[in-house]
């Protein structure tokens, strides 16, 4: 099915691989996670710059990268043990690079999410949201916002009310703080 605001899949087996297809080539689009609806994009891809346009957000913003515990293995960043224990759950962890900068890091507890971070390798995702304004929850409140703007929408196939946005942690010092509360009570991880 096309709209003005381009494919529209829904979450489950039948579009992994079109999203994988589309997101490969360079697609910013519209996924569901295990919190909110997600504008993404791979991180490979020169499709940032993208995100930041659409969402007409500062580029000084970063955005988050979902990403697996394999990739994180092997991804530069100082990743605190104890959130492998943690991991995968609505946690975003702002992590160490070995260069001094930081990032958003977050192992998403979604089968089809992984599925697709498992083909394409990590990508960056963002609330879908124009800056400064309330996150959208409704698939039908994206369309109408981002008509024409994005390649892409994956639906929820059972549309429920809105989760919570992750939890966000800065692990980059101790004791960690909690810079959002979300989805995820990371009181464990602060004692």
């Amino acid at each position: 099915m096309r709209d003005m605001t381009g494919e529209v899949l829904y979450n489950d087996a039948s579009s992994l691989d079109e999203v994988v297809r589309m997101l490969k080539s360079g697609c910013v689009g519209v996924i569901p996670a295990d919190t909110i609806y997600g504008l993404s994009a791979c991180a490979h891809s020169r499709s940032a710059e993208r995100i930041y346009e659409i969402k007409e957000r500062p580029q000084n913003k970063s955005l988050i990268t979902l990403a697996s515990l394999e990739w994180l293995e092997g991804s530069g960043l100082e990743v605190p043990s104890v959130l492998y224990s943690h991991w995968p759950c609505p946690l975003t962890a702002i992590l160490r690079a070995a260069d001094g900068t930081t990032h958003a890091v977050r192992v998403p507890d979604d089968a089809y999410i992984q599925a697709i971070v498992a083909a394409v390798g990590p990508i960056w995702s963002t609330s879908v949201n124009i800056s400064g304004q309330a996150s959208l929850s409704r698939a039908e409140d994206i369309e109408r916002v981002f008509a024409g703007k994005i390649d892409f929408l994956v639906r929820k196939r059972d549309e429920e009310e809105a989760g919570l946005p992750s939890t966000l942690v800065d692990c980059t010092s101790k004791p960690f703080r909690v810079l959002r509360q979300g989805a995820y009570d990371a009181s464990a991880l602060l004692s």
